[in-house]
């Protein structure tokens, strides 16, 4: 075959197979800045040292170059282009460097491109500084820096290198270490479907603007620890085999890890991102902690996968776990956080917490995007959770939605969990007190409440988050407050027990569904006793039963005068037996006006005959006909309502 190299200017061969004399013509014309297209030349390392000679700067000692077209050269010995300046572009599409490529410190002012080059060797571009869009693009030239398609067989070298424009290393193999320390990226770069065989490092590299590693794969260790991202940082599909460490890293922008697989350890700890973060349909195969890390946005773990015995830690303003399935063991330590559990696949147990103190790595992680917010945990829903497997503690349920989920009777409720309370105070427009009693609710009875039609009956209930969310009706939230109040019970957490068995009693009686005498039943239960938990409410009932009783007594129930017996007989003659009879008066109504009824004594004794009723007793006093009827009835109805006082009150100090 014959020579591929391109002919030298004015002259009838490439610079390898031209005379001695034309060669030397050729340099000697060469001035810094100069133009050079040498295409297909095979350069030796005297060759090309010649070359870079005839083009060096007198005033810095570095080669300087103009346009420089070297597309499918070969260079055969080291090629050193250290410290050389291309004021042009710089074209080396094809190019085979099968010894070791220096490029340390060179300086590219124009557009740099690398498209389909092979590095057999080690390949340095330490310090170097594209100033112009760097690309490594198969595609037409777009003035990008690209090294599309380049392959790096050995190690690849780019610490401290500068892109001051957009970068691209669209579909490069690395098959060894690939070196990125300190590198900054002034614009976008690309890193699409990249392979990386071994080792890639990022630690402290600066992506002033987006960053795009989507479906790129790393078979080593992928370090970015310190490194800063200040635009979109997009690792959608990206598979990490080895382990993934972002150690300090921050985020200012978005990031995204969609699809991501991770086969190791993650490290993320002391991350920290501004905005929202994603790891939806992410798999985590083997790691055992993810986190701590601080986020101004939303954690998004919808669809993820864990494999392994997992703690997640973060402090963000919200997390979503929508469809995230748990095949081991996991603990979800968060701070300030809004948790959504929906549709969560839980095969071992989760448990939930909420952590009081600021996350540690080797410091105190700050949480300045979170300033001013509540560091409590907030559970919002739990539709479609198998709760079997799910132990909370110190999380704030009052905006919680448990409808949908199941085996709610064995959810755990640890620790200083809250639940929502009824609204307080007086109701509009009205002088009466609120009937509703303080006590612990669901938050779907706050949505079904807010959504009655009566506006007074809706006051002060918290409506859906949503308008057009339908409420649950009467039968379905009675059904929920009995599987809570079942956990509960089961925890020992008797008074919140209480308060949710008084929500399924009021779901009950609201429940058109149910018969009208149970349903009559049940608002006698509850007007009376709150049923059986309110102990004020029957203890007014029974002040109130007993002063209509002792009023009773006094106007109609007590004679005038107790009736006092007389005993009469005839004796007939001595010896014989004699007859006595012993007549006992009947009570005389009281009579004359009212106020003359009510003494001292006679208080007295109305009274004694009301405390003697109440614990179901006869005080023996003499009544008249209407005091015998209203001793009757308070003996029946005054000690029912003290067993339900004494009931509320055990209901409150049960443990």
């Amino acid at each position: 075959m014959g020579c591929r190299g391109r002919r030298i200017p004015d002259r009838t061969a490439c610079l390898v197979h031209a005379s001695e004399p034309d060669h030397a013509a050729y340099l000697t014309a060469l001035t810094p800045g100069a133009d050079v297209d040498h295409r297909g030349t095979s350069f030796t390392t005297e060759l090309l040292d010649r070359l870079l000679h005839a083009l060096r700067d007198p005033a810095t000692g570095h080669p300087r170059l103009g346009e420089a077209w070297f597309d499918g050269a070969t260079f055969t010995d080291p090629a050193l282009f250290n410290d050389a300046v291309f004021t042009g572009i710089a074209r080396f599409g094809a190019a085979a460097f099968t010894r070791a490529a220096s490029f340390s410190g060179a300086a590219f002012t124009g557009e740099a491109w690398f498209s389909d080059v092979a590095f057999a060797d080690v390949a340095s571009f330490d310090r170097a500084a594209f100033m112009g869009i760097a690309s490594f693009h198969r595609s037409a030239f777009n003035g990008d820096t690209s090294f599309f398609g380049a392959a790096f067989t050995g190690k690849a070298w780019f610490n401290r290198a500068t892109f001051t424009r957009d970068a691209s290393f669209d579909g490069v193999t690395f098959a060894d270490d690939a070196w990125f320390d300190g590198a900054t990226f002034t614009h976008d770069a690309f890193f699409h479907e990249v392979a990386f065989m071994s080792n890639a490092w990022f630690n402290t590299v600066t992506f002033p603007s987006e960053a795009w590693f989507h479906g790129a794969a790393f078979a080593g260790d992928a370090l970015f620890d310190g490194s800063v991202f200040t635009g979109v940082a997009c690792f959608n599909e990206a598979v990490f085999t080895g382990a993934a460490r972002f150690y300090r890293s921050a985020f200012t922008d978005v990031a995204r890890f969609n699809g991501a697989a991770f086969a190791r350890e993650v490290w993320f700890e002391g991350a920290a991102f501004a905005r929202d973060t994603s790891f939806d349909k992410a798999r985590f195969e083997a790691a055992a902690r993810l986190g701590p890390l601080v986020c101004g946005g939303t954690v998004v773990l919808d669809g993820a996968e864990f494999g392994e015995p997992v703690t997640v830690e973060a402090a963000a303003r919200a997390v979503t776990c929508d469809r995230t399935r748990w095949s081991s063991v996991a603990t979800l330590r968060l701070r300030h956080a809004e948790l959504d559990l929906s549709n969560a696949v839980l095969e071992y147990p989760l448990t939930v917490a909420a952590r009081t103190t600021p996350f540690l790595s080797s410091d105190p992680l700050p949480e300045t995007p979170l300033s001013g917010r509540d560091p409590g945990v907030r559970l919002t829903s739990v539709d479609g959770v198998d709760a079997a497997h799910l132990v909370l503690h110190d999380i704030d349920l009052s905006s919680c939605r448990f409808a949908g989920a199941v085996h709610l009777d064995q959810l755990r409720v640890d620790g200083w969990c809250t639940f929502a309370t009824t609204p307080t105070g007086l109701r509009r427009h009205r002088i009466l007190p609120n009937w509703w009693s303080l006590r612990s609710t669901l938050a779907e009875e706050h949505h079904w409440r807010a959504q009655r039609p009566h506006p007074t009956a809706a006051q002060g209930w918290t409506p859906p988050p949503q308008e057009d969310t339908p409420a649950l009706k009467p039968a379905a939230l009675a059904a929920l407050y009995r599987q809570v109040r079942k956990s509960l019970e089961d925890g020992k957490n008797e008074p919140d027990a209480a308060d949710f068995y008084y929500g399924e009693m009021e779901m009950r009686r609201h429940d058109t569904t149910r018969s009208r005498g149970e349903r009559a039943l049940l608002t006698l239960y509850w007007a009376l006793s709150g049923y059986g938990l309110r102990a004020s409410r029957a203890l007014a009932w029974l002040l109130g039963a007993m002063t209509v009783t002792l009023l009773a007594l006094l106007l109609w129930g007590l004679p005038v005068d107790d009736p006092k017996p007389t005993t009469t007989g005839r004796q007939v003659a001595v010896g014989q037996e004699v007859n006595w009879t012993t007549h006992t008066p009947d009570p005389v109504n009281p009579t004359g006006p009212w106020p003359e009824r009510i003494t001292t004594k006679r208080f007295e004794k109305a009274l004694r005959v009301v405390i003697n009723s109440v614990v179901f007793r006869s005080s023996g006093q003499d009544l008249t006909t209407a005091g015998t009827y209203t001793e009757m009835a308070s003996r029946l109805a005054e000690p029912v309502l003290l067993g339900l006082a004494v009931l509320a009150i055990r209901s409150r100090v049960k443990r």
